[in-house]
């Protein structure tokens, strides 16, 4: 039987609260975690999968949609448990989680520490520590353009740059329901640029998130905010 399930989990960075939706897929031979949080979240991911009755050492594969510390950052703590999942990540993004290239977004918050108010100063020293502190993990396979993957019924990759340059998010056919990643968030409900100050292609960005919201799909379930029906 395939089906889905939303995990619900809270994080936070200094005194920012934030909730993020990870997704799992599972059918009859896979258990896919779509996204696997901030660094140091393991323990977090493990307790959420078990509030849903997944063992978290049947999950076969994580599929990173891209390079973000609160999306990649606990993968490598993942796969050091159990070693038997598979990394997942487009071709364009894996050298950035693999640790082959230097973080872009390291590279901006680095830059913009530069350039921020006194006051703002340990924030960004506090945000660049944090990016450094990202551990990187090997990429078992590349994704490629519209590839459809086999898991839970069917799984389309669907090329959604602009917040970072090989960000991906993903359809599921079956269920007429799209994964945005951060292709898209949620504020009170409304579609927005997830983290615009931080979004490397504004007009891509843009781009991508209208090509979801044209999409027929029945649901958006966005990593920052939830459901949009």
């Amino acid at each position: 039987m395939n089906k889905y399930i939303i995990l619900e989990i809270d994080m936070s960075f200094g005194d920012k609260s934030d909730k993020i939706y990870p997704v799992v897929l599972w059918d009859e031979t896979n258990c896919v975690l779509v996204d696997c949080g901030y660094v140091g979240s393991l323990p977090k991911i493990e307790e959420a999968l078990l509030y849903n009755q997944i063992l978290p050492e049947t999950v076969t594969h994580i599929i990173i949609t891209h390079q973000d510390h609160d999306h990649v950052g606990a993968a490598a703590a993942y796969k050091n448990k159990y070693p038997n999942v598979k990394i997942l990540a487009s071709e364009e993004e894996a050298p950035y989680i693999s640790g082959a290239r230097r973080s872009l977004r390291l590279d901006q918050a680095e830059e913009l520490k530069k350039v921020l108010p006194e006051n703002m100063q340990e924030f960004g020293k506090a945000f660049c520590k944090l990016l450094r502190s990202v551990e990187q993990v090997p990429v078992d396979q590349l994704l490629c353009g519209e590839e459809l993957l086999p898991f839970c019924g069917g799984c389309q990759v669907i090329s959604t740059p602009g917040h970072t340059p090989g960000h991906i998010s993903l359809y599921l056919s079956e269920f007429n329901v799209i994964l945005s990643g951060d292709a898209m968030a949620l504020e009170n409900g409304t579609p927005v640029i997830a983290n615009p100050q931080f979004t490397l292609d504004m007009e891509k960005a843009k781009a991508s998130m209208e090509r979801l919201l044209a999409h027929p799909a029945d649901k958006i379930i966005c990593y920052h905010g939830g459901i949009l029906e």
